[in-house]
């Protein structure tokens, strides 16, 4: 679809496809005043019917983009700019604006992103000789708190799977014990192998990302719930937790599902309840009872102790105790109310 530079569209795009951006633009109530005396920048509208023909983009995305598109012309055109001639100083400004308005920053992120798609259409339409968006830094997004359950949620799952001793559930109460006493990715728990647990391991040797091997500690309860599940399973497998097809292991959402029945058995909600939310829930809970970042780091195998840094959203009571506890002041004071 090649657009000239003062002509418009080479190529008419098909009727449906205008007609796709039409309906998409059609309920937008305000809109920059550039934009509404002299309708939709030409090269935005062939942007958008590039998106409505070739990547099947829905109303809703072209709507969004639509206005993010339009929200940009307006402030060049208030510099006497038109919108496919923008510079890079231009556009930093404009991020700036946004920054300074209070736009958050998912919002400002996702205007940028508007901005570098159409100026990428641009450059490989010809329209332009170079791409302006691409000096441009991304607003810094707030790094998302891994969600994790309490420990008396844990306690419930183990107790949920424990209660019901048979069938799936001699699995369940494996899986779960094993996940919790080690912060196992899911994909590593179901890669374990039926000989990683003989003679009551103390330890488990773990294949994770990159063929990387870590070794991390087991609970007594955790060689014991494997134990029991070995000696449960009728069918020879060389996985610990074998699929329908014994010569596989158990996949994912059979796992998912699973997990799942053991949720709505403990009572909660089954959305809230999932492998890596166990890996959470194992880290969250090791932190905020005074484990270091850098063995957390190599329990779980990452690479980055930054990636690890994730897990010190420790509770504000368990700062409070800290203080209390290791702080000099805090120390003194609290032997000063015990009257020694």
């Amino acid at each position: 679809m090649k657009i000239g530079s003062a002509g418009g569209s080479k190529a008419a795009p098909a009727a449906g496809d205008k007609g796709t951006v039409a309906r998409a633009l059609a309920p937008r109530r305000s809109r920059p005043a550039a934009a509404r005396s002299g309708g939709l920048d030409r090269h935005v509208e062939a942007f958008l019917e590039m998106l409505a023909a070739e990547r099947g983009a829905a109303r809703n995305t072209l709507a969004a983009y639509g206005a993010d598109l339009e929200d940009f012309a307006g402030f060049a055109a208030a510099a006497g700019i038109g919108v496919a001639a923008a510079d890079t100083a231009l556009l930093a400004r404009y991020m700036t604006r946004l920054a300074a308005a209070g736009l958050a920053a998912r919002t400002a992120a996702r205007r940028l992103s508007a901005l570098r798609q159409f100026h990428r259409f641009l450059l490989r339409e010809g329209v332009r000789a170079d791409d302006p968006t691409g000096l441009l830094d991304a607003p810094r997004l707030p790094r998302p708190l891994p969600k994790y359950l309490s420990e008396a949620e844990v306690e419930a799952l183990l107790a949920a799977a424990a209660a019901r001793g048979a069938g799936p559930w001699v699995t369940a109460r494996a899986a779960l014990e094993l996940l919790y006493a080690s912060g196992m990715r899911v994909s590593e728990l179901l890669s374990v192998r039926r000989t990683a647990l003989a003679r009551d391991a103390a330890s488990l040797m773990i294949r994770g990302k990159g063929g990387k091997t870590r070794m991390v500690p087991l609970s007594a309860q955790a060689r014991e719930a494997a134990a029991a599940l070995v000696g449960s399973q009728g069918v020879r497998s060389d996985y610990l937790f074998p699929g329908r097809d014994p010569r596989q292991a158990m996949t994912r959402q059979g796992f998912a599902l699973l997990l799942k029945q053991v949720a709505l058995a403990a009572g909660l909600d089954p959305a809230r309840v999932s492998p890596h939310v166990l890996r959470h829930s194992f880290a969250t809970h090791l932190l905020a009872r005074g484990a270091d970042l850098r063995s957390l780091q190599t329990l779980l195998g990452h690479a980055d102790i930054a990636t690890t840094e994730i897990y010190t959203h420790i509770p504000p009571d368990r700062l409070r105790r800290v203080v209390e506890e290791k702080h000099p002041l805090g120390v003194a004071r609290s032997r000063s109310r015990r009257g020694t």
